[in-house]
């Protein structure tokens, strides 16, 4: 997969945002991903106290980072609005508590962590010891007694799940991988390997030719 920040090797710029006013996209995906476009960082959180917000948001851009991007896709306001809703996807490990309760004891077991390790707050931390923090809930070695109650690794696991399904699921990360399987109205006939619909993004050309 071609790295979306360098321009050798990108998609063109606003291929999604083009179908989106075609009848290529029904109704419901339009509604849907133009809401997406519309977000705005999530200033005062719905579900979240401010701490575990900002521990939330630090766990996020070390999971899914966006350096190259001006304005970042909200992941963490995007979970902070779906456990306000109370919605989900219907299902959870047996040794897990229901979503609210499993992300405010696995953000208290973050910071937990860090301070066992390094002395502060996860969010206080540089990359490289964030990066280490998570990789020991991962493991399902974390110190803290947040992961006495939940187990560490199930955590890990459902946080970085719900960080990709709501990145990918904007439509500017769409289009930095040339995703367009939104513009599904017609059908799809160019099915074989290596082939294109003509909706179907091209990548930008090297050598600028």
């Amino acid at each position: 997969m071609p790295d979306p920040r360098d321009p050798a090797g990108a998609y063109p710029a606003g291929t999604v945002r083009a179908l989106l006013d075609t009848g290529l996209v029904t109704r419901p995906t339009r509604d849907a991903l133009r809401a997406r476009l519309d977000e705005r960082d999530c200033r005062r959180p719905r579900f979240f106290d401010i701490r575990a917000l900002t521990t939330l948001r630090a766990a996020c851009a070390r999971l899914v980072p966006q350096p190259g991007r001006k304005d970042p896709i909200d992941v963490a306001g995007c979970i902070d609005e779906r456990l306000a809703a109370a919605t989900g996807n219907g299902w959870r490990y047996d040794s897990m508590p229901p979503d609210a309760e499993a992300y405010e004891t696995g953000l208290a077991g973050l910071d937990e962590t860090a301070r066992e390790r390094y002395g502060g707050a996860f969010h206080e931390m540089g990359a490289l010891r964030q990066d280490e923090v998570l990789l020991a809930v991962q493991r399902g070695k974390a110190e803290g007694e947040a992961w006495e109650r939940i187990p560490a690794a199930h955590f890990f696991e459902e946080l970085l799940a719900e960080c990709v399904e709501f990145y990918y699921g904007h439509p500017l990360a769409q289009e930095e991988i040339g995703y367009v399987g939104m513009a599904d109205a017609p059908g799809w006939r160019a099915i074989g390997l290596g082939r294109l619909e003509p909706r179907e993004p091209r990548l930008a050309d090297p050598a600028g030719g």
